[in-house]
């Protein structure tokens, strides 16, 4: 997985389990519109829909929009180029590499459960 340089610029993912459109849209500084876009140009993009066909992203779907983000804005590619590099990291992608990216995920997420945990204990 590419690690885009203005990704760093964007808010901390909160540790929680899901995301409505409005949240993702403000943790990945994209617009609504554009993630539903997205969804049917990018099939690793899938949020759950429930009641009403509201979306509710995961931890990982707003990863992945942060890798395209970083794709399409940051590195210059097209909506083609973009799911070409997407699928390719997928399919053929090297498997150490992907293993690693996939271990610092949830290291990542572990780190930000426990100090959610650490919080509830400080709190009297």
């Amino acid at each position: 997985m590419l690690e885009p340089m203005n990704n760093d610029e964007l808010p901390v993912i909160p540790g929680k389990r899901y995301f409505t459109i409005g949240e993702v849209s403000e943790l990945c500084a994209v617009k609504p519109h554009v993630l539903r876009y997205w969804e049917q140009e990018f099939p690793q993009l899938s949020p759950v829909k429930r009641r009403g066909n509201r979306r509710y992203y995961q931890r990982q779907d707003v990863l992945t929009i942060r890798q395209i983000r970083a794709l399409l804005y940051d590195q210059g590619f097209t909506i083609g180029g973009a799911r070409q590099q997407m699928s390719g990291q997928q399919e053929g992608g090297d498997k150490a590499q992907e293993d690693g990216n996939q271990f610092k995920q949830l290291v990542g997420q572990m780190i930000t459960e426990l100090e959610e945990v650490l919080q509830v204990l400080k709190t009297p």
